[in-house]
C-alpha cells in the first residue's frame, strides 16, 4: 500500500516538474520584454519578476497579476487602469496564444507595433484612453479573429486602414477622439445598422474624418469659387455704377451747355 502511495506521489511530483519545465519560452520572452517596456509607478505589478515569467501558468492557474491562463499558456492580459507608463512592446507577438489584450486607461505612449499581426488568435484589443500615437497599422487585419478594436481617446493620426474592413468578425470598432483624417472606409460604415456600438459615436471627435455614418460636414466658410464670384460681381457692379455716373454727368453737362447756348443767342442783337 505504501508503495502505491509513494508511486502516486512520485508521479504527481514528476508531472509538476514536467509542467514547470515545459513552460512556453515564447510566453516568457513576451512577458519579459513587456515588463521592460512598461513603467509601474504604483507598483501594481510586483509579482512580474523573472522567476514568475519562467513559469507564469500551471494549467489554468495563473501566478501573474493581470494574466489568465489556459492549458499552461497566457490566454488573456488585463492591465487596465493601473497608471502604467511606457510603450507597447513588439515582443507581445510572442504570446501566440493570447486572445484578449486590455491595456486601457493607462498613460502609454508611442505607436501600436505592427508585430501584433502575429497574434493570430487575438479576439479583443482594447488600448483606449492612453496617449498612443502614429498610424493605426493595417497589419491588424491579419488578426482574423478580432471581434473588438477599441482605440478611443488616444492621439492616432492618418487614415483608417481600408484593410480593417476585411475583419468579418468585427462587431465593436471605436476610434473616437483621436486625430484621424480622411474618409471612413465604406466597409466600416455599418450601413445595415445592426451593430449598436459601431456607428457615428465610433468616429466622433476626429476633426478631419468624414463619411458615413458621420453627419455631413458643416461648411466652415465661403468656398474659393464663391469668393471669386463675389469679387467679380463686386467689380462688375462697380464698373456699371461708374459708367452710369459718367453718363449722367455727361448728360447733365450737355444739357447745361445747351441751356447756356440758348441764353447767349437771346442776348445777341439781330442784324
Amino acid at each position: 500500500m505504501m508503495g502505491i502511495i509513494w508511486g502516486w506521489t512520485a508521479a504527481a511530483l514528476l508531472l509538476l516538474l514536467l509542467s514547470a519545465a515545459s513552460a512556453d519560452p515564447n510566453d516568457e520572452r513576451c512577458l519579459t520584454h513587456l515588463s521592460q517596456s512598461l513603467q509601474d509607478p504604483l507598483r501594481n505589478l510586483q509579482n512580474w519578476t523573472k522567476s514568475t515569467f519562467a513559469n507564469p501558468c500551471q494549467g489554468f492557474t495563473s501566478f501573474l497579476e493581470g494574466a489568465i491562463c489556459n492549458n499552461g499558456r497566457i490566454y488573456k492580459l488585463s492591465l487596465s487602469n493601473l497608471s502604467l507608463k511606457g510603450s507597447i512592446s513588439p515582443f507581445l507577438s510572442n504570446c501566440t496564444n493570447l486572445q484578449a489584450l486590455d491595456l486601457s486607461s493607462n498613460q502609454l505612449s508611442g505607436p501600436i507595433p505592427p508585430d501584433l499581426q502575429y497574434l493570430v488568435n487575438l479576439a479583443v484589443l482594447n488600448l483606449s484612453a492612453n496617449h498612443l500615437s502614429g498610424d493605426i497599422p493595417q497589419q491588424l487585419a491579419l488578426c482574423a479573429y478580432l471581434n473588438v478594436i477599441d482605440l478611443h481617446d488616444n492621439q492616432f493620426s492618418g487614415l483608417i486602414p481600408q484593410q480593417l474592413g476585411l475583419l468579418v468578425r468585427l462587431s465593436v470598432f471605436d476610434v473616437s477622439n483621436n486625430k484621424l483624417s480622411g474618409p471612413i472606409p465604406s466597409s466600416l460604415g455599418n450601413r445595415s445598422g445592426n451593430l449598436p456600438r459601431f456607428n457615428a459615436s465610433s468616429y466622433a471627435g476626429n476633426k478631419g474624418l468624414y463619411g458615413y455614418p458621420l453627419p455631413p460636414m458643416k461648411s466652415s466658410g465661403l468656398s474659393v469659387l464663391a469668393i471669386v464670384g463675389i469679387g467679380l460681381g463686386s467689380g462688375l457692379l462697380s464698373l456699371i455704377l461708374s459708367f452710369t455716373a459718367v453718363c449722367v454727368w455727361l448728360r447733365v453737362t450737355d444739357k447745361k451747355s445747351e441751356n447756356d447756348e440758348g441764353k447767349i443767342s437771346q442776348l445777341m442783337p439781330d442784324y
